[in-house]
């Protein structure tokens, strides 16, 4: 697979991955090829798009993982996947949610580690409604990031923020300014969330770099590499000396029937 690596790349370090899989059950063969290749100790999926009742729990576990998900008919929906051992669910969705009755949070002890699996709101069109509900539910995770740090255990939260923090993070910038992804005001709550101390691990292993996580289905931007980078992993500050590597899976949003993103990971010592 096509890997971007940190130092100190190990068999037996622990890998934590996020991934977007627009549709758990329409990509499922993607997934599982995915799992099998790239074996994450503990994965993170977002966008389910499918109820309760419909997660496939039984090909999850034929594949080796065990899993919690919090699901929704047609819309949002997110996961926890652990390698060998069941998750251990200690929120779904956040405390302070303006909207609970939307799939978009759910967190779990795995290995010793708190994970937090985000579905950030698009917040399109800006400004307007969903964009005032993308602020709050932006504001409502900040709280509730800052109460984690506060009980000082090794904390990561992972998943599709639809927020690129800089420049850097998108192909082209000013085409993006007005987007809901990109306004000042959502970065600007992507900064104060990482202020509280959170180590954006991606950009923390490759400073300098353009890398994305997802390729829009249009205007061949997948093959153009007109990608953005929307999807993070956010370690607590207590993690920071373990981080080893960091990459995104670019190749899995080479293939036929796959998601709009690519599974992005790090590995922890």
């Amino acid at each position: 697979m096509s890997r971007i690596h940190g130092s100190g790349d190990r068999c037996d370090n622990m890998k934590i991955a996020t991934y977007n899989v627009n549709g758990v059950n329409g990509r499922l063969p993607v997934l599982l090829e995915w799992l099998q290749q790239a074996k994450p100790d503990i994965a993170c999926l977002q966008e389910l798009k499918a109820p309760h009742e419909k997660f496939p729990e039984a090909a999850i576990r034929k594949a080796g993982y065990e899993a919690i998900w919090f699901g929704q008919k047609s819309w949002n929906g997110v996961s926890i996947l652990a390698r060998g051992e069941k998750p251990v669910e200690t929120q779904r969705a956040l405390p302070f949610d303006p909207d609970p009755a939307h799939a978009r949070y759910i967190e779990a002890s795995v290995r010793s580690l708190r994970i937090g699996c985000i579905y950030l709101p698009n917040g399109n069109p800006a400004p307007g409604a969903k964009f005032d509900y993308k602020l709050a539910w932006f504001d409502a995770l900040i709280r509730h990031a800052s109460e984690l740090l506060a009980r000082e255990e090794p904390v990561v939260l992972a998943g599709d923020f639809n927020v690129m923090p800089t420049d850097l993070d998108v192909y082209k910038p000013e085409s993006w300014r007005g987007d809901a992804l990109f306004r000042p005001e959502v970065r600007d709550a992507f900064f104060r969330l990482t202020s509280q101390g959170w180590i954006d691990a991606l950009r923390v292993m490759h400073p300098d770099e353009r890398i994305y996580t997802f390729w829009d289905y249009f205007r061949n931007a997948f093959g153009r590499n007109a990608g953005l980078r929307i999807d993070h992993l956010l370690l607590s500050p207590n993690l920071r000396s373990r981080l080893v590597a960091a990459g995104v899976d670019r190749d899995i949003r080479a293939k036929e029937k796959t998601s709009d993103h690519a599974p992005t990971w790090i590995e922890l010592r």
